[in-house]
């Protein structure tokens, strides 16, 4: 959602005429829908999706998707409890994610 554009003539019209060019507003408009965007995702915590190649995603963790086939989750799911005990036991290495 943009901001209604100030009136024409205006000192701030004027200033946005002068220094941003068509392509500069453009990208900014396109830039701020994509933050908005992306504020909207992040709100929305861990979500799962099927890839095209069929693997199994997970939104939310980070940056970026972590994709692994069936087998693979199924792998780490039957680790868990080392997972857990190996976290604890590292826990002073580990860094966490603010």
């Amino acid at each position: 959602m943009s901001a209604a554009a100030p009136p024409f003539g205006s000192p701030a019209h004027l200033l946005i005429a002068v220094v941003m060019t068509d392509d500069q507003t453009t990208e900014l408009e396109r830039l701020k829908a994509e933050n908005d965007r992306l504020k909207r995702t992040a709100s929305r915590g861990i979500t799962l999706k099927v890839s095209e190649k069929g693997g199994m995603s997970v939104y939310g963790l980070g940056r970026f998707p972590v994709t692994l086939y069936k087998e693979q989750w199924e792998k780490l799911l039957d680790m868990a409890d080392e997972l857990r005990a190996f976290i604890r036991e590292n826990a002073a290495a580990l860094k966490t994610k603010s």
